[in-house]
């Protein structure tokens, strides 16, 4: 035997010997012993040797300084769940371990080494803990047009319907109304929440290039195509001087965004399950217009 017993096919009998009569030992034999493990149901073998190697509750439990529990089989009972002990096992054997990519799953593992009071597996588990709380991961990516052609080959690649964003302040040939500038920035705040909102179904887009003198304009592409435009930008004429004036069309936007989701492309599933639920309206509709059919000849032979 080399290793431990593998879990597939063992949880039966390990439930089965636990149920038995058990008695207190103390554990004592040569670094080359085997013992057999019932690890909360998962069942192991492994070397004393293996077992002692650091300074642990399982060095305490299997050089004869404790007592532990054994079923009539001669299983060694540990009332933990079993899922990690491979792992920790083997930290045991090398003194160190690939962890296990989930977070959750790392957090389990930490939990049993302080139960075994494994200083060093604790230490592993807490420093990739901390690194995964350090790290960050984005809602969502927004492409930064930097050019018209970046733009027409994005617009015609995509497969999904495109929200773009132009605002460029530089392009102003006058002085701003009081309050176009909270206007500019309540236009990119919404297109921050909405690109955040439709994450995964609409392409958010910023041109901070811009053309044509635009200094704030939204547009809808759908199937490679504009359809939509809404310009927040107009000149405003006083006796004085002529003034650049930036809107926020809170309502016009959001309704342009719903719209544009009408040229999202539907995967297969969906586009079934549509078709599904269109026939089955039409049986209805049809069924509907039979009964009202009938309904119409019934009254014709009273009268």
């Amino acid at each position: 035997m080399s290793g431990e017993a593998g879990t597939t096919g063992t949880s039966t009998r390990a439930s089965a010997a636990a149920s038995g009569p058990t008695s207190a030992v103390k554990i004592r034999g040569s670094p080359s012993k085997y013992v057999k493990l019932n690890v909360g149901g998962a069942l192991f073998y492994t070397t004393i040797d293996t077992l002692t190697k650091q300074d642990n509750m399982l060095r305490a439990m299997f050089s004869g300084r404790m007592e532990v529990l054994t079923d009539s089989e001669g299983w060694i009972l540990i009332d933990r769940c079993g899922k990690h002990f491979n792992i920790i096992l083997n930290y045991l054997r090398d003194g160190q371990i690939p962890l296990p990519e989930l977070q959750s799953e790392i957090e389990e593992l930490h939990n049993e080494a302080k139960y075994y009071l494994i200083q060093g597996l604790v230490d592993q588990c807490q420093k990739v803990l901390k690194k995964k709380q350090d790290e960050y991961f984005p809602v969502c990516r927004i492409p930064v047009i930097t050019s018209q052609r970046e733009a027409q080959l994005l617009i015609s690649s995509s497969s999904k319907p495109i929200v773009k964003l132009l605002y460029n302040r530089q392009n102003n040939k006058y002085s701003y109304t009081s309050n176009s500038d909270d206007n500019i920035l309540k236009n990119i705040e919404m297109f921050d929440k909405l690109s955040v909102r439709f994450n995964g179904r609409v392409i958010f887009v910023k041109d901070v290039i811009g053309g044509n003198e635009e200094i704030c304009c939204w547009s809808f592409y759908g199937h490679s195509r504009k359809v939509g435009e809404i310009s927040c930008t107009s000149i405003m004429y006083t006796s004085e001087k002529k003034q650049t004036k930036v809107e926020f069309p809170e309502a016009r936007i959001l309704e342009e965004t719903l719209n544009i989701l009408l040229y999202e492309r539907l995967d297969s599933q969906d586009a079934e399950a549509l078709h599904n639920i269109g026939t089955k309206l039409g049986s209805f509709a049809a069924a509907a217009a039979c009964h009202s059919d009938e309904e119409d000849d019934h009254r014709v032979r009273k009268t």
